[in-house]
């Protein structure tokens, strides 16, 4: 008796605790975890950046010296020479090339590296807030239309209820046949708008099955949305300061600017060192030692084309950074206007919800009273 009321106990606490998470609805937080763990879009972005990290690796090996070797073998034979003067001849040789000073031009490659990896980090903030902001919106419309779709049932089931009542008093010779049709009508668009609303529905679940990585089930209540600017001034100036679309604009203007260096630098000449140990097949080794002044005299305007180029990227850096921030602002502008138009439209549907429930109130009591007809 004693092991059976233990077993029970146990047994009640197991279904209650997977009955509990079971029935535990899924929040927000919940909702953009996943968006950000299943999202390929930023999957993507990361490799693309872990990409650019390697251009500043590549970058910084130009300063650095170079270690090669070379393993060579060579037969020789003469046509007019006894054989025993036939031979191979093999040669083990080591190598190092180093940099000892280009004026600056390496340096100027690696913050242009730098600053491309910067810039795209600013692009992947700008993506991760997208991802997050379409997972937001799919979870509001789920609930939106899940609401909906409620509404519609309900809106169907009183008027069927209605219909049923036109048809009985029509039976009886209270109303007309038109009466009837009215109600059969009023269901059919009733009915039509359930079909629509549960379309809409299938398409937002799909929409956060993309954005989420999983169809939602018992979606929690929204949270207090956050306090926002004060204005839309406020509101445009953090945008200015912050928004990585601006961020990364900028950070584009500054790779332009260094590129332009980096071209004006390749004019400048190098100055290499070398040193090299090799040995032969009898043993005798060889040593090396040697420094290179190399720099450009004519290459076919090459060089002033590529200074050319860099200054025209330059201009369009420039140019882009001014659209992005018409843009952004354009976008703040809309976004504070829609949340005016919602901030009214909430208040006058409230009004008008009221207004209605009153009058239909009004005109059922009515309807009982033999006053109205259905």
């Amino acid at each position: 008796m004693f092991r059976k009321a233990i077993y029970t106990g146990v047994l009640f606490t197991v279904l209650t605790l997977a009955g509990g998470a079971a029935l535990r609805a899924e929040s927000l937080t919940d909702a953009l975890i996943s968006a950000y763990k299943n999202s390929g879009l930023l999957e993507q972005n990361r490799a693309l950046l872990r990409a650019a990290d390697e251009d500043v690796a590549q970058a910084v090996a130009e300063l650095r010296p170079v270690l090669n070797y070379v393993v060579s073998s060579n037969y020789s034979s003469l046509a007019d020479q006894a054989p025993m003067n036939d031979g191979i001849s093999a040669n083990l040789e080591l190598s190092a090339s180093f940099l000892l000073y280009d004026f600056g031009r390496s340096q100027l490659g690696i913050d242009v590296a730098k600053e491309n990896v910067l810039a795209l980090r600013e692009a992947l903030v700008g993506i991760e807030q997208n991802v997050l902001l379409r997972a937001v919106s799919a979870y509001v419309a789920v609930q939106r239309e899940t609401s909906i779709v409620g509404l519609r049932n309900n809106n169907v089931r009183l008027i069927t209820e209605e219909l049923r009542a036109a048809r009985d008093r029509f039976e009886v010779g209270e109303i007309t046949r038109t009466d009837v049709s009215l109600a059969e009508a009023r269901l059919a668009g009733a009915q039509s708008g359930l079909a629509v609303a549960n379309g809409n529905l299938a398409i937002s679940r799909e929409e956060y099955r993309a954005a989420v990585g999983r169809y939602p089930s018992g979606l929690a209540a929204l949270p207090t949305p956050p306090a926002t600017a004060a204005s839309q001034d406020a509101a445009a100036s953090v945008a200015r300061q912050q928004h990585p679309d601006i961020r990364q604009a900028q950070r584009n203007v500054t790779v332009a600017d260094l590129s332009i260096a980096f071209a004006n630098a390749a004019r400048r000449p190098r100055i290499t060192g070398s040193a090299s140990v090799g040995v032969d097949r009898d043993g005798e080794e060889s040593h090396g030692l040697g420094v290179a002044l190399s720099g450009p005299i004519y290459s076919g305007g090459a060089l002033a084309s590529a200074e050319r180029k860099a200054a025209a990227r330059r201009d369009a850096s420039l140019s882009s950074l001014h659209l992005t921030r018409i843009a952004v602002e354009q976008n703040i502008g809309n976004a504070w206007a829609r949340l005016n138009v919602a901030n009214a439209a909430l208040q006058a549907s409230d009004q008008q919800i009221r207004a209605a429930t009153v009058a239909f109130q009004g005109v059922r009591e009515e309807t009982a009273l033999g006053a109205r007809t259905t």
